[in-house]
């Protein structure tokens, strides 16, 4: 499960568009980041492009590409592109049958809307278009199988859009101001653009008896599916820690409700072992039939006209990690060994999960010991990055570098800090049982 949020520039504090989103799949689904240039691919026809599952026809050209996406999947959670788009997806689950062939993941739709979409509206025409002409099928699950549908935030400096999907059906909003999407779809009955048999779709199936009663997510969504996403309520948080800060959001305030774990945290009273079900923003697997995604890795970009900046974890739990800044057009910095599905000490993401996992012994102490330090290292940076991105690539290029070296050094620092308190195992028996299985399938000592 996911959560992703858009602050336009006329509820932030600066007038420039905000994106965040949280990636959430299963513990030993490593997340990475990759850089793919620009390219030139001949006139249209005469190359293709291979998918996670499938060859599509190639476009002649395809922009520069930053993304965040799980290491098996050839497309993309979320990512920005050189013109400043930012696209972010979502699980939803409706009444329309899911393809189960191998094709077009909704992952694949949103890396292809990056390369090659030069505004919000242009990308949302690109996934639009690749739905009407393949559709959406296939596995989107690691080591478990699922099928779902997508949603999107898309949003580039001028412009933010919605876009959900129902199988082939699908509708889009013109957003301004503050939007959330979680894991169910969320527009009504009202819409800028929509597929040509939307309404009368809903209406031979008798889930409405017109225009004048019918709703999309209330006509295609599958409830029992999306109530147990804990979509809902997810969501509404997002909404409201962001409207609390309207006028006065910052790229700070989009990673604070990215780590968010409810008002439950706020009281003292929150640990990441309760629950069969439901699950908070920044998301923590556990036992369960609902609890086995965890927020896998996380992004915020600020979106200036001229030089967008990025921010990105490339790491598990937005709690335990910190947020680098970089940038569209700068390679990324050296960040070890490609990640996959067993541990390797090599990658930047399984180098985090050491520290992660030991920190869920018992949560709420463990993030005592480096929550200061870690908005403190945040501040300094994002401060920096905003005042580089003027700057040349070499300059900004350095400074991504020496801010992910320092990343580690901090990390290391807290994984002593952590060992060296002694923290208890406050973990509950199922929840227990369930790390020590995802350990075990990782080949990751058992704790």
């Amino acid at each position: 499960m996911c959560d992703t949020m858009v602050a336009t520039g006329s509820v932030t504090a600066d007038g420039v568009t905000l994106f965040g989103k949280n990636s959430d799949r299963e513990p030993n689904e490593a997340h990475e980041l990759i850089f793919v240039d620009a390219a030139d691919h001949g006139p249209t026809g005469t190359a293709t492009v291979r998918c996670t599952y499938m060859e599509i026809p190639q476009v002649p050209h395809t922009y520069a590409v930053l993304l965040a996406k799980p290491f098996w999947i050839w497309g993309a959670e979320m990512g920005v592109n050189e013109h400043g788009v930012v696209i972010g997806n979502e699980a939803v689950f409706t009444k329309v049958t899911y393809g189960k062939a191998e094709g077009l993941i909704g992952m694949d739709m949103l890396r292809l809307g990056l390369e090659r979409g030069a505004t919000a509206e242009a990308a949302l025409d690109v996934i639009t278009t690749l739905l009407a002409e393949h559709g959406q099928s296939g596995n989107c699950g690691f080591r478990n199988k699922l099928f779902y549908h997508n949603s999107f935030l898309i949003a580039d400096p001028a412009e933010a859009w919605v876009l959900e999907t129902a199988g082939p059906h699908w509708a889009a909003r013109r957003i301004d101001g503050i939007y959330a999407i979680s894991n169910r779809l969320s527009i009504t009955d009202t819409w800028d653009l929509a597929s040509p048999d939307l309404v009368q779709h809903a209406i031979d199936r008798g889930w409405c008896k017109g225009r004048d009663d019918f709703s999309f997510a209330g006509c295609y969504s599958d409830r029992i599916y999306s109530t147990f996403s804990d979509a809902a309520n997810r969501r509404k948080r997002t909404l409201e820690l962001l409207n609390a800060q309207r006028g006065r959001i910052t790229p700070a305030t989009v990673m604070a409700a990215l780590r968010d774990h409810g008002a439950e945290a706020k009281a003292g009273d929150w640990h990441p072992d309760r629950g069969l079900i439901g699950t908070t923003v920044c998301a923590h697997a556990g036992y369960g039939p609902a609890r086995g995604a965890q927020t896998t890795g996380s992004m915020v970009s600020h979106l200036d006209a001229d030089h967008p900046t990025h921010f990105l974890t490339g790491t598990a739990a937005p709690c335990t990690s910190l947020f680098k800044p970089l940038w569209h057009d700068v390679p990324l910095p050296d960040m070890g060994a490609r990640p996959c599905g067993t541990a390797d000490p090599d990658s930047l993401f399984w180098r985090h999960e050491r520290l992660h996992r030991q920190l869920l012994h018992d949560a709420p102490a463990g993030l005592a010991l480096i929550e200061e330090e870690r908005d403190g290292v945040e501040a300094a940076w994002i401060e920096e990055a905003v005042e580089l991105a003027a700057a040349d690539p070499a300059t900004r290029g350095a400074f991504a570098a020496r801010c992910l070296e320092q990343a580690q050094e901090v990390e290391t620092r807290w994984l002593s800090r952590v060992t060296e308190a002694g923290l208890r195992d406050r973990r509950r028996y199922l929840y227990k049982r369930a790390w020590q299985g995802w350990e075990r399938e990782a080949l990751a000592p058992s704790g």
